[in-house]
């Protein structure tokens, strides 16, 4: 049996954790440098705003509304969902993280307990430490358990848990579901279902399985199929860890400085290094990517992607943000405006063993250099991240006054909430 632990409403729902007052109100979280809307609440959603809504346009849609906005504060979803988890790592048997408001459970061993009632207690324990709603969906597979998830956050009749565990049940289930929500169907593939006539979980899990290899030729949909017909076949290992991470975004207004291009490109390597060591992972390729801004008709337009290998597979930041800089050099054209630069880390392999190059560090300085990221993360998880950074990270102007000045990462975050989990100067005062 597996479970999927779903956060609802994830960036809102920790935003409103320390302001009980947004209970009840227009809740939405942009993108990066506030973008577009990225998160939105039940009431937000009730007023009609879509998500991926330029926030411009909001403003213009819906003036008269009184909304709550937020710029995206990563750092504070990131530390209150990995409270979640820390929950329900102490509730099930086995876990896995999936997303940052997503987290699979295998319930092995626990044939003789209500699944139904530990769903709901769960539920009930992560909103009384946290405060954050979940919802719960248990299955025999994992994609029946996101297809249950879904029941549970939209029906309040199943008080946070639903449970499929019959043939009825699951038959009842996927004639309700539309088989663009289902888990592994995308975009391309739903669109070509539906001009089959396929337009619901059932009509796609009654097809024989003979249909659907001779249809769609695609493993993904094969599974995603015989997942919905009860047969488990999405291993746990496909989706720990990932096969390859990318840091990417647009920029606040547009760069064509290389020493500004190199900080943002120094920071979007150093967190791919973060991720990977995060998931004890190490990147054998670092690939660095550039793009002008194609919506300017007015501007000459460039854009450009290489990649470089390593001697030696690593999470090491020092090094990996050496090889995108290295890479950088080569891509970048003076001239161009640039809207848009990312760091993308593959080869992705476990950190043990590691294979040595010859000609590469030797195993002493590969050591130096893991007590050096591990002594950074641990400051960094302490104190906030970006405590302690590498020099490439930051750059340095002059403001209107002449006087020097730096930035790290710099993006636009004009409704950025405080971090009173992470950082002492934004602690919770009691009055």
């Amino acid at each position: 049996m597996y479970g999927i632990i779903d956060c609802d409403n994830c960036y809102v729902s920790c935003e409103r954790v320390f302001r009980p007052d947004l209970n009840g109100r227009p809740v939405v979280v942009l993108s990066n440098n506030d973008g577009c809307v990225v998160a939105r609440s039940n009431e937000a959603k009730q007023l009609g705003v879509k998500e991926g809504l330029p926030y411009f346009k909001m403003l213009q849609e819906f003036s008269g509304q009184d909304i709550a906005v937020f710029s995206s504060n990563y750092e504070l979803y990131g530390e209150m969902t990995a409270r979640v988890v820390e929950i329900i790592r102490q509730e099930a048997p086995r876990y896995f993280r999936y997303s940052i408001d997503e987290c699979f459970v295998r319930l092995d061993g626990m044939e003789r307990i209500d699944l139904k009632q530990w769903g709901e207690r769960l539920h009930k324990r992560i909103r009384k430490s946290v405060g954050i709603p979940v919802s719960v969906g248990l299955a025999p597979t994992k994609t029946l358990a996101k297809m249950a998830s879904f029941f549970a956050k939209r029906y309040p009749g199943y008080r946070h848990c639903c449970l499929i565990d019959s043939d009825e049940k699951r038959i009842k289930a996927l004639r309700l579901y539309p088989v663009e929500k289902v888990w592994g169907i995308g975009r391309r593939y739903a669109i070509r279902l539906q001009s089959m006539g396929i337009h619901t979980a059932y009509d796609f899990a009654s097809r024989g399985g003979e249909w659907v290899r001779a249809t769609f030729n695609n493993v993904v949909v094969y599974r995603t199929w015989a997942e919905l017909n009860g047969i488990d076949c999405v291993a746990d290992e496909q989706m720990a860890a990932k096969k390859s991470i990318c840091t990417s975004r647009s920029f606040n207004g547009m760069i064509s400085n290389f020493d500004e291009l190199k900080t943002h490109v120094s920071n979007y390597a150093a967190r791919c290094a973060e991720k990977l060591r995060r998931q004890q992972s190490v990147a054998a390729i670092v690939g660095v990517f550039l793009n002008t801004n194609f919506f300017r008709d007015d501007l000459p337009q460039y854009s450009h992607f290489e990649e470089t290998n390593l001697p030696t597979a690593t999470n090491a930041t020092i090094t990996i943000v050496k090889a995108a800089n290295a890479v950088l050099q080569r891509i970048y054209k003076p001239g161009f405006q640039y809207k848009k630069a990312g760091v993308i880390v593959m080869g992705i392999a476990p950190s043990s063993p590691v294979q040595l190059n010859l000609f590469d560090l030797d195993a002493a300085q590969l050591q130096r250099l893991r007590t050096l990221d591990a002594i950074v993360d641990r400051i960094n998880r302490v104190n906030g991240s970006e405590t302690v950074i590498l020099g490439a990270q930051q750059y340095c102007q002059k403001d209107v006054t002449g006087k020097a000045t730096h930035f790290t990462n710099a993006i636009r975050h004009d409704f950025r909430s405080p971090n009173p989990t992470t950082r002492w100067r934004d602690i919770v005062v009691l009055r």
